[in-house]
């Protein structure tokens, strides 16, 4: 039997998603009630702007008093979209406090507030979901938090940033320099006037905060994860990567340490093989690949931005809480109970390429790989190319520790026949 009385919504933000959250529960609102076992009603939205004609959206519902739009006593759940930490934080609380359950789309916030969110939800007895928050339609939160609760994740690895990926995978498929492939994807609209928060890692760091704390049932804050953005990567990097069979993406890595004591969150270019699933992802695609011990790979793969797959995502959690509503439970909450330390990205294990410009004369390559072998980094390949007196040397690592690789391009750049050290890139995948 379906409940007369609807569950009442009230949206926070009407942009690209919240417009787009709204549209559908409008058009697919018979389909939502049946779903969820009641009516499913949109009965405000606040926004910054009210004279903004927003259409589908009776005007009679639009508010720009956010908080007594949330402090409605008759609000079953609110819907943010709003981004930034505050007002969100403020607001996502007020919720609570007055009854409401939270379906959220905020990575940052959640990245870095998320166990004090988790804490005031539990007290109030209300949900707090955010499958929107990482990889935008790609159902993947739930799966690592719901599917996968009963297996052990050992690796999370993943292209969580769609505007990167875009940029990337045209200076592989075209040889297009980073700052022209960069203006393609701002005239298309992938990326923004300021695309910073994108191409330093920042976005894609919040998100893997968040992946490793649910994947490790440990607290993992955005200042636990290692960022390096994409902005210095060059059509000579892809070059090298192609002699390799691999290309370059920007990855969020999670990894559970091998004696299991620890873990590790990290955000960087990589250099990965062809072979490798994640190589195939184009475009402004997302796609995340999960290892586990009973489970073995898995993919995640889809659309990981936009104001209707982020809003399939929202859709998804609303029509979760609303049932948790009217059975009168909560979904899963936080789980922490692991409490596995972050280590720092010195303790990371990786292979390493390293393009060395250098003085083409005898003796340079045996200086190289007497520094090398100092610092207990094993040399896999050397490539050497010179001209004029100058050369190029590239060199891939065996497997060894972050901070032996620093500890080597350091004293490699105090070498008086090494001119530069033109990039450094981190092998994956393999």
């Amino acid at each position: 039997m379906m409940r007369t009385r609807p569950l009442k919504v009230a949206l926070l933000g009407c942009g690209v998603v919240g417009s787009e959250v709204a549209r559908i529960m409008t058009t697919h609102a018979e389909d939502l009630a049946a779903r969820v076992g009641a009516p499913v009603e949109l009965a405000g939205v606040a926004v910054r702007r009210p004279s903004k004609v927003r259409e589908g959206i009776d005007p009679s519902l639009i508010t720009t008093d956010a908080t007594a739009l949330v402090k409605r006593g008759d609000i079953d759940v609110v819907v943010e979209v709003i981004g930034g930490i505050e007002p969100a934080r403020s607001l996502i609380t007020t919720a609570f406090e007055h009854g409401a359950s939270v379906v959220s789309a905020n990575k940052a916030l959640l990245a870095q507030d998320g166990a004090a969110l988790h804490a005031a939800a539990e007290e109030h007895g209300r949900d707090l979901y955010y499958e929107a928050a990482v990889a935008g339609a790609i159902p993947l939160i739930r799966p690592l938090r719901e599917s996968l609760a009963g297996d052990k994740i050992n690796r999370v690895m993943g292209i969580v940033n769609g505007t990167t990926n875009f940029i990337l995978d045209k200076m592989d498929t075209t040889g297009a320099g980073y700052q022209e492939a960069l203006d393609e994807a701002t005239a298309l609209g992938y990326a923004e006037a300021d695309p910073t928060a994108d191409v330093e890692g920042f976005d894609a760091a919040a998100k893997a905060a968040i992946l490793a704390g649910i994947a490790f049932h440990s607290r993992v804050r955005l200042d636990d994860v290692y960022r390096e953005g994409m902005t210095e990567v060059t059509a000579a990097d892809f070059a090298s990567a192609k002699q390799m069979g691999c290309t370059i993406k920007l990855l969020a890595i999670c990894e559970r340490a091998a004696d299991g004591e620890s873990v590790t969150a990290r955000v960087h270019p990589a250099m990965i093989p062809l072979s490798h699933p994640l190589a195939s992802v184009r475009g402004a695609y997302n796609a995340v690949f999960v290892e586990a011990d009973a489970a073995g790979q898995l993919m995640f793969y889809g659309p990981g931005a936009g104001g209707s797959p982020t809003a399939s995502a929202v859709l998804g959690d609303l029509v979760a809480v609303c049932r948790n509503k009217l059975a009168e439970s909560t979904g899963p909450g936080e789980s922490a109970y692991a409490q596995l330390p972050v280590s720092p990205m010195g303790e990371v294990v990786t292979r390493y390429h390293i393009s060395l410009d250098v003085a083409d004369k005898p003796g340079v390559l045996a200086q190289v790989a007497t520094v090398f072998a100092e610092h207990g980094v094993s040399i896999d390949t050397v490539r050497q190319q010179g001209k004029d007196g100058e050369a190029s040397l590239v060199v891939v690592t065996h497997r060894a520790s972050d901070a032996s690789l620093s500890g080597t391009v350091e004293a490699l750049r105090n070498l008086d026949t090494v001119r530069g050290v033109a990039s450094i890139m981190r092998v994956e995948g393999e």
